[in-house]
């Protein structure tokens, strides 16, 4: 078992770590999402590419594979509200892939009432948990999306540029 196995754990009542037959709420899972015009491979790619507003930037983004998307994501000049909009990125994305992929709607809802975190062992303790500390911003998303989709169980539109 790798590093990342050693923290997973998958029971009745919670999901910590987006791994196995969980993946598909991670980023990195290769789902079409829409952003701001432009179609992107996954959310993780999406959410990367839109810290800067150079268009021409953000396409370079579609080449590349998720984790070299996040590493461009760390190392590109940063739009100046990026701090103030970017839970609202993460929240539009996240919200794109599971209206827009059936099968990934289906599956988060049969996460049923489960605690989702994203817990990992790469320091990320804003959108997940590392050593048993972090926000799990993403894990909260996901959950808000799962409630949104239950509530409105025929919901079937597609938002495009969901936050403008």
């Amino acid at each position: 078992m790798g590093q990342e196995r050693d923290y997973i754990i998958h029971d009745d009542k919670s999901v910590k770590g987006f791994f196995g037959k969980y993946r598909f709420l991670s980023n990195f899972h290769l789902a079409g999402v829409w952003y701001e015009g432009i179609l992107y491979p996954s959310t993780e790619h999406a959410y990367q590419s839109a810290k800067t507003l150079d268009i021409d930037i953000r396409k370079e983004f579609l080449e590349l594979s998720c984790n070299k998307a996040k590493n461009k994501g760390q190392v590109i000049g940063l739009r100046d509200n990026w701090d103030t909009i970017k839970y609202e990125v993460m929240f539009a994305v996240v919200f794109d892939k599971f209206t827009r992929h059936q099968d990934l709607k289906e599956s988060l809802l049969l996460t049923g009432d489960m605690y989702l975190e994203e817990t990992n062992h790469w320091n990320d303790k804003y959108y997940g948990v590392c050593n048993g500390e972090g926000k799990n911003v993403l894990g909260k998303i996901l959950m808000s999306v799962r409630n949104i989709l239950k509530s409105n169980p025929n919901y079937s539109g597609i938002p495009i540029n969901f936050f403008e």
